[in-house]
């Protein structure tokens, strides 16, 4: 080596600073939340297609029938028929009170889907990154926990249900003690919630019986 060339240190260890345990095998790794997952909002294509269509249809027929008194021709006897009900009846007409019970009630139901997210068939998982939300079937869900039933020991039949906070397993069992398989069945179904990632901690309702003689 010439003596123009630097000389290059080595990479040095320094003896204070304590290498990183490894992560222990089995050890589960949670991963990071970003944000919270809500519900999943429905478009609402069918109710709102529906009122649009109604409220097309009544502006259409109401604008013909205006330009068509304007053009000299006498009015539909619909709208006649309509303006002496409307000038005749009281507000106390049952008709009236009917027909005003029916605007509030379809108004009412409007409000409420506005205000609701819908989409009750899909549970929101836990957002690990901070720009994709997904979300699992219900029915998928309760495939999964029927599967992960179905291992347990002495289960014979599993009629499992999943709804937004609680799951409900009915189970028949053939063989070993009823509490043991309840018991097994609870650590089993417990470890398949926590693994589906859902973003809201689900309750459990375990049901065990024998099957009926026949």
């Amino acid at each position: 080596m010439s003596e123009d060339e630097p000389t290059r240190r080595l990479p040095t260890l320094d003896k204070e600073a304590a290498p990183a345990d490894p992560p222990r095998p089995g050890a589960a790794q949670r991963a990071p939340v970003h944000g919270r997952a809500g519900r999943f909002w429905s478009s609402r294509r069918v109710p709102a297609a529906i009122v649009a269509l109604v409220l097309l249809a009544a502006a259409g027929l109401l604008l013909y029938d205006v330009a068509a008194v304007r053009a000299g021709r006498p009015a539909m006897a619909w709208r006649k028929r309509l303006a002496g009900e409307l000038a005749t009846r009281n507000l106390d007409d049952p008709w009236v009170l009917g027909a005003a019970a029916a605007a509030v009630l379809i108004g009412l139901w409007l409000i409420l889907l506005a205000l609701t997210p819908g989409l009750r068939g899909l549970l929101p998982m836990r957002r690990t990154a901070p720009d994709v939300r997904a979300g699992l079937d219900r029915k998928a869900a309760a495939l999964v926990l029927r599967d992960r039933a179905m291992e347990v020991p002495g289960v014979r039949s599993v009629q499992l249900s999943v709804r937004r906070r609680k799951a409900k397993a009915r189970t028949v069992s053939h063989f070993r003690e009823l509490d043991e398989v309840r018991t097994d069945l609870r650590a089993a179904l417990g470890e398949g919630l926590q693994q589906l990632g859902l973003a809201r901690r689900m309750g459990l309702s375990v049901r065990v019986r024998r099957p009926k003689k026949r």
